[in-house]
């Protein structure tokens, strides 16, 4: 009997609320974005669900714009591998900003790959500062408010 194949769906990807290793909770999506805030300890990535594939490995990858290490070369990407847990897993690739924040601007792609496919595949873009346009601009708005 043929084993059946995997279904994977991405349920989040965007800015989302802080990652804790020792908290079983994932964390929460503030907001689904590619474009991202150059903020201090800024959590950004995406939540995939995983069915069909338990005991099966997964390999993540965060390629980071150029950043240089303590060497002065640019650092290598940030991957390794995670077995899948259950036959309904949900799993959370994401990344944080930290000082210095000069060197972080730039484009993070994050991969997931299963059994040697790319299931998810996003790229953010980290930028100094966000263009005004849409629901950003009313989330940066401060209201006026008048007094009759």
């Amino acid at each position: 009997m043929a084993k059946p194949e995997p279904v994977v769906e991405m349920l989040t990807f965007g800015i989302h609320s802080k990652w804790d290793a020792e908290d079983k909770a994932l964390p929460k999506i503030k907001t689904f974005t590619l474009d991202i805030p150059l903020e201090l300890d800024i959590e950004f990535g995406f939540i995939v669900n995983i069915k069909r594939a338990k005991n099966q490995k997964v390999r993540y990858c965060i390629y980071h714009p150029d950043i240089p290490g303590k060497d002065g070369e640019p650092m290598a990407p940030f991957d390794g591998e995670e077995y899948v847990r259950s036959n309904d897993w949900d799993f959370y690739l994401g990344d944080t900003l930290w000082e210095p924040l000069d060197d972080k601007a730039g484009d993070w792609r994050m991969t997931l790959e299963l059994n040697g496919s790319i299931i998810a595949d996003k790229t953010f873009t980290v930028e100094h500062e966000l263009p005004y346009e849409g629901a950003q601009f009313w989330q940066r708005r401060k209201p006026k408010l008048k007094r009759w």
